[in-house]
């Protein structure tokens, strides 16, 4: 899998897998609804990254590494679309998160989850 930076070319593709996700698990709230509408003014432009998996030229992940807060990123939005999932992707793009926040200079990395979601854990 490749594993490319935000462009605004990619930027449906966040909220698309986003809001597969939160709507297979939970449901897309409206501070989900207006983060994945607005990820350049909420995200990129306050500190943070998001990135795409790519497995031949097709966007399947996705993931964000909120601004940092006193040097501890949080890592978000993950999702990979369905047909994909429990493939190693996921493991994937973790990886490459904690690769990332390393080489950005960050010691504490956060993680959101639920219960039901016994792979985030």
């Amino acid at each position: 899998m490749e594993i490319c930076a935000y462009s605004p070319a990619l930027r449906s593709f966040f909220k698309t897998l986003n809001e597969e996700w939160l709507n297979k698990y939970f449901v897309v709230e409206p501070y989900d609804a207006f983060l994945l509408e607005n990820c350049e003014s909420e995200i990129i432009n306050k500190g943070g990254n998001i990135f795409f998996g790519k497995l031949n030229g097709v966007v399947i992940g996705t993931y964000a590494l909120l601004a940092p807060v006193d040097g501890c990123v949080e890592l978000g939005k993950m999702a990979i679309t369905a047909a994909f999932q429990g493939k190693g992707y996921g493991q994937q793009l973790l990886q490459h998160a904690i690769s990332t926040a390393v080489a950005l200079g960050h010691k504490e990395m956060l993680l959101y989850s639920s219960r039901k979601l016994k792979n985030s854990i």
